[in-house]
This record gives structure tokens, C-alpha cells and sequence, in this order.
């Protein structure tokens, strides 16, 4: 097992592994295209050759990233890779000397787990007005909100 950034070879099995999560209305889906243009925001987890996890970490602003498209195997779960993923966006955040990180998820135990604490989503404006207008949940958002200060 390694993790690794993500790899242009990889973006399929990325999308794939997002789009079983999507299908079920438990996390936003990525087209193609948009793995490609954000792929340096992507770390996975390499098993056996293939990718069996993945999240991205992406920057909202100076002060700010989002943890998103966390996504780990069905038959792979509870074998700490999503925290893996988790604490490669945190080290990279870190590094880029970025004070908070959030997610939007389902998952709040997970994240709780991790550091995390629940925030109202407006908290975020930047992100509310940024890429969540675009969703189609926009409006009857269910996920919950939570941050981690660095």
C-alpha cells in the first residue's frame, strides 16, 4: 500500500471509484474533465496496482481548503486509508501554511475521529457562493459542515 499524488493514468479509476458514491447520492459526482484540471489537488492510496482510495485536497482562499472526494473501496473501508488521505491533505495543508481545512460529508464521525467539529455552513461564504451554487442540492444541502483550525 502506498499513497501517492494522483497520476493522469489513474484519473479514470478516480472518477470511477467517485461515481459508485455519486450514484447513490452520497457525495457529489466529478466529470473527467474536472479530475484532470485539479489533479494536483488528488492523493490516493495504491494497492495491488490499482487505486482503492482517494481525496483531494483544494484551496478555497489564502486562509482556506477543502477536503473532498473522499472516496475509499467498499471491500476496503475500516482499514485507515480514508484517514490516510485525511492526513496527507492535512500535512499539505500545512505546508502551505493554511490555517483551516473543512469538509462537506455524511461522515461525521469520520471526521469528528480526525479533529474535526461541526460549523454551520454559512460560516463559508466563500465556498457557498463559490461551487456550491452549482450543485443540485444547492438549495436542501444535507451535508454537514466541519473544520479543523491547523
Amino acid at each position: 500500500m502506498q499513497i501517492e499524488k494522483l497520476k493522469i493514468k489513474n484519473v479514470p479509476e478516480v472518477q470511477a471509484l467517485i461515481s459508485q458514491y455519486a450514484q447513490k447520492g452520497e457525495m457529489l459526482p466529478r466529470p473527467l474533465n474536472e479530475i484532470y484540471e485539479n489533479l494536483r489537488d488528488y492523493f490516493v492510496v495504491i494497492k495491488d496496482s490499482r487505486v482503492i482510495a482517494c481525496g483531494a485536497l483544494h484551496i478555497t482562499w489564502a486562509d482556506l481548503a477543502e477536503i473532498k472526494s473522499l472516496a475509499v473501496l467498499e471491500n476496503e473501508q475500516s482499514k485507515g486509508y480514508g484517514r490516510f488521505i485525511v492526513d496527507a491533505c492535512i500535512q499539505e495543508a500545512k505546508t502551505l501554511n493554511l490555517p483551516r481545512v473543512f469538509a462537506l460529508t455524511y461522515k461525521q464521525a469520520f471526521f469528528e475521529k480526525q479533529g474535526f467539529r461541526v460549523i454551520n455552513k454559512e460560516q463559508l461564504p466563500r465556498k457557498i457562493w463559490g461551487e456550491c451554487v452549482y450543485c443540485a442540492k444547492f438549495m436542501e444541502c444535507d451535508e454537514i459542515c466541519l473544520i479543523k483550525e491547523l
